[in-house]
This record gives C-alpha cells, sequence and structure tokens, in this order.
C-alpha cells in the first residue's frame, strides 16, 4: 500500500498557530477538482475558509458540538457541496460519489504536503447552506479540516489527545471483501 494511504488518519490535535499558504491549499482543492466525475458532470464545488477569513469564521460557526472543540484550530477549512437532485435518483448517487472522490485526493493531497485532512459530517448544512447563499440544486455534503498536526501534544485538551493517541484500525480484510458469494473472502491472506 502507499505510505500515503497507509499513514493517513483523521487527526484532531492541530496547531492553532500553523498556517497554510495559499499555494498550498490552490494545490489541495485542485486536486479535488481533478478527482474521478460521474458522466463528466463534475458537480463538485468548494467553499474554502483559510483561518481568519470571514469564510473560515462562517463555516466554523456551522459545526456541530462534536467538531466545534477542535476544528477552529484548523488551517482551513473547505466545505464540499455536489447537485442536489433528489428526482434523479442516479445523479444524485453519483454526485455524492463524487463528492467522496474528490475528498479523498484532497486528503491525500494534503499529506503529501505535510497537512492533515480531517472530513466531516458534523456540521449544520442547512446553516451552511443559509450562510453562504448556496443555490438550490445543491448540497453541502462534506465539510474538510486541514491542518499542522500539534509538536507540542501536551498543550492539546485532553480529550483531544486521547481521540489522537487511539490507535488506527481496520476490519480485517477478510470481513470486507468477499467473492464467489456474500460472506465469502476473496483473499485468504493480504496481497503483498
Amino acid at each position: 500500500m502507499h505510505e500515503l494511504i497507509e499513514g493517513r488518519w483523521s487527526a484532531r490535535g492541530y496547531d492553532p498557530a500553523a498556517t497554510i499558504s495559499v499555494a498550498n491549499l490552490t494545490t489541495i482543492v485542485d486536486a479535488g477538482r481533478w478527482a474521478p466525475t460521474w458522466g463528466r458532470m463534475q458537480p463538485v464545488r468548494f467553499l474554502v475558509g483559510r483561518r481568519g477569513d470571514a469564510t473560515f469564521e462562517t463555516l466554523t460557526g456551522v459545526l456541530t458540538r462534536g467538531n466545534a472543540g477542535w476544528a477552529p484550530r484548523a488551517a482551513a477549512l473547505v466545505l464540499v457541496c455536489t447537485t442536489d437532485r433528489p428526482d434523479d435518483p442516479k445523479e444524485h448517487t453519483y454526485a455524492a460519489v463524487d463528492v467522496g472522490l474528490a475528498v479523498s485526493q484532497m486528503i491525500l493531497q494534503a499529506e503529501a504536503l505535510g497537512f492533515n485532512g480531517h472530513p466531516m459530517a458534523g456540521f449544520d448544512a442547512a446553516a451552511a447552506t443559509e450562510a453562504f447563499d448556496i443555490p438550490a440544486g445543491q448540497r453541502p455534503l462534506v465539510l474538510l479540516g486541514i491542518g499542522t498536526l500539534a509538536e507540542d501534544t501536551a498543550s492539546l485538551p485532553e480529550d483531544i489527545r486521547e481521540r489522537d493517541e487511539r490507535p488506527r484500525t481496520r476490519l480485517p480484510l477478510d470481513e470486507v471483501a468477499f467473492a464467489g458469494q456474500w460472506g465469502r473472502p476473496a483473499f485468504t491472506t493480504p496481497e503483498t
């Protein structure tokens, strides 16, 4: 597995004084723009804020309780939106898939540049829609925090430090990858 994938994790213990340059943030968002897209639709849109600007401040105001304690420490917040067409189930579904692909590529690009990306569903989408005058037919789906890990973890609030110190785990491959029929492992051992 590539080291960017293997080392990726969703941290919370960001350095509240660390910044991100416009050039680096542009590169990260551009990585999302270049993600695969269903039917060449390119439905994904981004609202981008750097700590200290009005967009960032508004985005911190729509965070829900679980994220409000750590996400304002991020150097940037990016609200990722896509089309909202519930009357067209195929487009509605694949527009959401496109968001997932874009966010994944942004996270890996952030990692490649020395930052950490943390995707969040814990925000008030209706409040974000109102605050940014997001037009009908668009829906905010993911809020991505981008930051630099704090070097002095002892300075972090205890709950953030504790959550970041938990081991990163995933279900075993034989419980999630099947062949022949559901539940029959596709691989007897992980491929090397």
